[in-house]
């Protein structure tokens, strides 16, 4: 009979295969599968799930219940295989899932995350640079993490500084322009890499051991980071403590420039759309929801509607 871990195995690479972005998913699952095994438990359960929710650690009920979404959608795929599986109800965990209020990073919080982030020590500096890189990459190009640590070397170029991020969250591929600076620290974090690294996968951003950048060492070293900035307190046992996330580099960079459009007075409702797609959201709806989602945008938006309403009683 095949282990939980077996089985997870399989729904993950038939789901990556599909085009689904299953970083999040695969951390949360992989800590799920990993318990049943070590009881013994082959097939999935209701009672699996709750006794793993008592010895998993506290969260409250919105988060479990984004968690047993997850554990949901496997056990529906895996009931078509073994036909004892027990797909655990929705109403077990009484919390809905909200998406979570973005926090928006000040101009210099941002750079000095990156400047910190180039200070992070290893042997031959690499370290320093493929973070420092990473950081600023998603701060200037609002890239959801995976979108950039998933670039591989023919994605990047450099000569006509376009970023090509291939199968994205909603399964299409988009471009993404940067300027000469950033085309500058690309290119200064690639020739440290190409010089220190001899045997090298195709992805762009690689480690000192030869292998990618992963999305663990992303958050890790972006939770160091922000505790040296201020921005997290400190923390025993390595553990990430809470804080601003790296994600929130992706929200800034958007709310940032729904700013910059209304100061400029632009076509809000129009650039939006151009935003949406920058974003590689998949409905407009998603990027309009940052107006509601940060009271300073919300407050402009009144400010433009009750302008129009006075200009048409004029």
């Amino acid at each position: 009979m095949k282990t939980l871990s077996q089985r997870l195995d399989e729904y993950l690479a038939l789901r990556r295969a599909m085009g689904f972005d299953l970083s999040f998913d695969e951390r949360v699952l992989r800590k799920f599968v990993n318990y049943g095994d070590e009881i013994g438990e082959h097939l999935i359960s209701t009672a699996l799930f709750l006794d793993w929710k008592e010895n998993y650690g506290s969260a409250d009920d919105n988060t479990w219940s984004h968690r047993l979404g997850m554990v949901r959608r496997f056990a529906f795929w895996l009931a078509e295989h073994d036909g004892q599986t027990e797909i655990p109800s929705s109403q077990l965990v009484a919390g809905r899932y909200r998406r979570r209020v973005p926090y928006i990073y000040a101009p210099k919080q941002i750079a000095d995350i990156v400047a910190e982030a180039g200070r992070l020590p290893s042997p031959y500096g690499l370290r320093a640079a493929l973070w420092q890189t990473l950081f600023g990459l998603i701060a200037v190009t609002g890239m959801r993490v995976n979108e950039a640590l998933s670039l591989n070397q023919h994605d990047v170029d450099l000569n006509r500084a376009v970023l090509v991020v291939r199968n994205s969250k909603n399964g299409g591929d988009r471009q993404l322009p940067f300027n000469k600076d950033t085309a500058n620290r690309l290119a200064s974090y690639a020739h440290l890499r190409d010089r220190l690294i001899e045997h090298q996968t195709q992805r762009f951003f690689i480690k000192e051991d030869g292998e990618p950048a992963g999305d663990c060492g992303a958050r890790y070293n972006f939770a160091q980071v922000s505790r040296n900035v201020g921005l997290r307190s400190p923390q025993s046992f390595n553990r990430h403590g809470h804080g601003p996330r790296i994600h929130d580099l992706r929200h800034s960079f958007a709310v940032h420039t729904i700013l910059d459009w209304f100061r400029d007075g632009r076509d809000i409702e129009c650039e939006m759309y151009k935003l949406s797609t920058y974003l590689g959201h998949s409905e407009p709806k998603h990027t309009f929801w940052y107006i509601e989602a940060v009271p300073e945008l919300m407050q402009l938006a009144a400010a433009r509607a009750e302008q129009r309403v006075l200009e048409g009683a004029s």
